[in-house]
């Protein structure tokens, strides 16, 4: 054969193997499963959004379709295989909890590509995405220690997993720069959307004089007892604007929206791979949201300033000197956590007086 001859070959084969993973005629079908309503305005509407914005940017290329409030544990993992049944070759697995049906799944579904949300178990065919939270956790923790009058505010948590823990601690790190009187209150609803739960939980806190709270939950039953009681809060994972502005004086937003269409393009042209991706206020996933009048000029260009510090690798929420709850030494002066470290945090840091759930 001629040298000629094996060069086209040899670029014939690149190109084949480069090729998109779809035909032109071919609809990826992508499948999304969701822990709360499309309607809860908060986690899963933000996930959702991202979903439409797939629809838009791709159009007939690809065909989604989702199932909403499924508990985590055996039902998700029906959810998935009825999705992976349906034709989808490409599944969002949307919340933490779904973490191990997501795995089991894909043992099983070995040609589909799997995303789950949060989780940090990855397979050949199964990639894990999560936000750096904690980066938005400390802008609203240094408005919250500007804006509390009684002293205490206080935090609404789902499940003290490493994820809610460091959003709690990041606050109140922040909290506690910007006013040393403060104190932090924490009531844990085990729910990441039950908003009977997170009202009882936003009253018991506002009963201990807090008038400042934050939430790691997905509904808007907090913000409205906030606005019975007089309280502020803020937007957790969507701006909640039908709250501002007040009680909902700013919010973290969760922006899938780029991620999801990086990741459904790499399917269609045939790029995808499994990895683990962690993205935070810099690159556009944690977004502060608007904040109001409500908030004082000066609090709300000091929030800024940390915000846009974060975003360019200036300043890491958790920076020493830091002890822990119990007194030891954590972070040295200047050290920052790595990602590592985070990842596993099952701790308060210190000057949070309530107990850890075990």
């Amino acid at each position: 054969m001629k040298r000629r001859t094996l060069l086209g070959s040899a670029a014939a084969l690149v190109a084949a193997m480069a090729a998109p993973a779809f035909g032109q005629d071919e609809k990826l079908k992508i499948g999304f499963i969701y822990v709360g309503p499309v309607g809860d305005g908060g986690w899963t509407y933000q996930h959702d959004l991202a979903r439409q914005a797939v629809e838009k940017e791709f159009g007939d290329k690809v065909e989604t379709t989702f199932i909403e409030s499924v508990p985590e544990g055996a039902d998700a993992e029906r959810a998935l295989t009825q999705l992976a049944l349906a034709g989808n070759k490409m599944i969002f697995a949307t919340s933490f909890g779904f973490m191990d049906a997501t795995l089991n799944v894909a043992k099983k579904f070995p040609d589909i590509k799997f995303e789950h949300a949060t989780g940090y178990k990855r397979a050949e065919n199964v990639a894990t995405y999560d936000a750096r939270f904690y980066e938005g956790r400390a802008v609203i923790g240094t408005i919250a220690g500007r804006m509390t009058k009684s002293n205490k505010i206080g935090y609404i948590g789902s499940f003290p997993i490493p994820e809610v823990v460091q959003g709690i601690n990041s606050a109140y790190i922040h909290a506690k720069k910007v006013n040393p009187n403060v104190e932090m209150k924490v009531v844990w609803v085990y729910s990441w959307f039950d908003p009977a739960k997170e009202a009882d939980a936003a009253a018991a806190l506002i009963a201990e004089g807090v008038d400042v709270f934050m939430q790691h939950t997905d509904s808007t039953a907090p913000l409205a007892k906030a606005q019975e009681a007089g309280a502020l809060g803020f937007g957790q994972a969507s701006d909640m604007t039908s709250f501002a502005p007040s009680p909902r004086i700013s919010s973290i937003v969760d922006n899938w929206s780029p991620y999801y269409i990086k990741r459904v393009g790499q399917v269609l042209d045939g790029t995808w791979k499994s990895e683990a991706t962690w993205a935070g206020i810099g690159d556009g996933e944690v977004v502060i949201g608007d904040i109001t009048e409500a908030v004082p000029a000066e609090v709300k260009a000091e929030a800024e300033t940390l915000r846009d510090k974060i975003a360019k690798g200036e300043y890491h929420p958790f920076t020493g000197p830091l002890k822990k709850q119990d007194g030891s030494d954590w972070l040295a002066e200047g050290a920052t956590a790595t990602d590592e470290e985070l990842s596993g945090m099952n701790f308060y840091v210190e000057g949070i007086t309530a107990p850890m759930p075990q």
